[in-house]
């Protein structure tokens, strides 16, 4: 599946689970929220996937577990806070640059006001874009 139609059906599948579940939950009840709902759509999920994480010099440093990943392609981050916050997309753009992957979505399910936004990491910028 072409990234930009999967980046809409995550957005449009999460959307719809929050708007069912509102907010207020532990950020765990949204990630099996979004895993089953996901599966149910036909996408491969892996939960708390561990993502190795590499230095400049391509030297394995670790592994970091990724809240959801999607297709293999898509990494999601998962909050359950009042508001997303610098540190919230920092995070996520971390986690992109050192996994050397290219696409993420930062999703918010604890605000009154549904979030989500959309990440990409090429080697030569991240592109940061609020949806």
């Amino acid at each position: 599946m072409e990234i930009k139609a999967l980046c809409d059906l995550v957005r449009q599948i999460s959307y719809g689970l929050h708007e069912y579940h509102g907010h207020g939950h532990m950020e765990k009840v949204y990630e099996n929220g979004l895993a089953h709902r996901a599966r149910k759509a036909g996408l491969r999920v892996e939960q708390q996937c561990p993502i190795r994480v590499y230095d400049e010099d391509g030297t394995l440093l670790g592994d970091y577990l990724a809240d959801l990943l999607i297709e293999d392609a898509l990494i999601i981050e998962l909050k359950a806070v009042k508001a997303l916050l610098p540190e919230h997309e920092a995070q996520i753009l971390g986690y992109l640059k050192s996994a050397r992957m290219e696409h993420g979505l930062l999703i918010n399910f604890g605000s009154y006001k549904f979030q989500i936004r959309k990440f990409a990491w090429t080697e030569t910028r991240n592109i940061g874009r609020n949806t």
